[in-house]
């Protein structure tokens, strides 16, 4: 007869006499405070009873797995125990355990996809995701909806894709329903590349819709875009570029270079987010055609090139300014930057 089968014999016992010390030490035991010093997350593997109170025990979460085994046993009346990764408090008893294990929702991790990021950078974040299983799917730019999206310890990357693929084309077709009139823009693919450029070249919420009417106005008059990181986008092949955009980059035949090439590029040039997508669908109204960065971390906006040359002067003086070695007590400029905008 193992131990196991013995520990079960003797709470069985104890549970069944009517009275008395036994009963008494039966309950202690079952409602005793446990082992765990403090609240902990453990995934609890399939295999049965015997499996759980073993993994339970090795964690520290019960002090002996023949009495859990037991328990579990006597109460089953209660519900089956599930496999999962569950959040077990402290000190908690195995009655507490066993109600975990039956009733509690099991851990929602959660993977955040943050606003802008390309597919290369998409596909790295998920296939570093603790507790999913399986292999990421090949991603296409601009296919997931950047957002937090909840999961459980097993759940596929796979099935974590394609609620990001879905979620994306939601938002894409709301924000394509909400559209202003007389947009240049001929389809909700074309709301997504856009989109894409905007989340690139601003990272100030209240000035996407601003820094849509630009492109906005410029694909009305037939401008190239000029937008530098589809640029930085095309010298980098898709993947993210860790230096200074060059001359040779801006005249480089490329079709995602909007300095040379008039419209949109073929394609997204990473995943926007909902504000993105709203924004190009409906831009602000302005006569702006120019921005450049204004040290602030945010943007100067024009409407002609010879104020836009004035915004592009002040901006070289930040640049110089910073580039000059600082005072040891002058503190950085509030909101600055660290990579603005180039100039348009």
């Amino acid at each position: 007869m193992g131990r196991a089968i013995r520990g079960l014999l003797i709470l069985v016992l104890l549970l069944g006499l009517a009275g008395g010390g036994a009963f008494l030490y039966a309950r202690q035991v079952y409602e005793s405070p446990g082992p765990l010093a403090e609240a902990r997350n453990l995934v609890v593997p399939r295999g049965g009873t015997e499996a759980i109170g073993a993994a339970l025990q090795g964690a520290g979460v019960v002090s002996d797995a023949r009495a859990f085994l037991a328990a579990a046993t006597v109460t089953r009346g209660e519900g089956p125990l599930r496999a999962g990764e569950f959040a077990f408090p402290a000190r908690a008893s195995l009655r507490d355990v066993l109600e975990v294990l039956r009733t509690a929702r099991p851990v929602q991790r959660r993977l955040t996809i943050a606003e802008g990021l390309t597919a290369r950078q998409m596909t790295a974040l998920i296939d570093r995701a603790e507790g999913m299983t399986g292999e990421t799917p090949p991603i296409d730019e601009g296919d997931l909806l950047p957002e937090t999206y909840t999961y459980q310890w097993g759940d596929t990357r796979a099935a974590v894709v394609r609620r990001a693929e879905a979620a994306m084309q939601e938002a894409l077709r709301e924000a394509w329903a909400g559209r202003a009139q007389d947009l240049p823009l001929a389809s909700p693919r074309e709301a997504l590349v856009l989109a894409s450029i905007v989340e690139r070249e601003t990272g100030v919420a209240a000035e996407r819709p601003r820094v849509a009417s630009v492109f906005i106005n410029r694909l009305r008059r037939g401008m190239p875009l000029q937008s530098d990181p589809t640029v930085a986008y095309a010298a980098g092949e898709g993947a993210a570029l860790d230096r200074a955009l060059t001359r040779a980059d801006l005249d480089r035949d490329h079709p995602f270079n909007t300095y040379r090439n008039r419209g949109l590029p073929p394609g997204p040039i990473a995943s926007p987010g909902k504000e993105a997508l709203r924004a190009v669908t409906r831009p602000e109204a302005t006569d702006f055609l120019y921005f450049v960065a204004d040290g602030t971390g945010g943007h100067a906006f024009a409407r002609a090139l010879d104020e836009h040359n004035r915004n592009v002067t002040r901006w070289r003086e930040v640049e110089r300014g910073r580039a000059a070695p600082a005072a040891p007590a002058q503190a950085p400029a509030p909101g600055a930057s660290p990579n603005p905008a180039p100039a348009r």
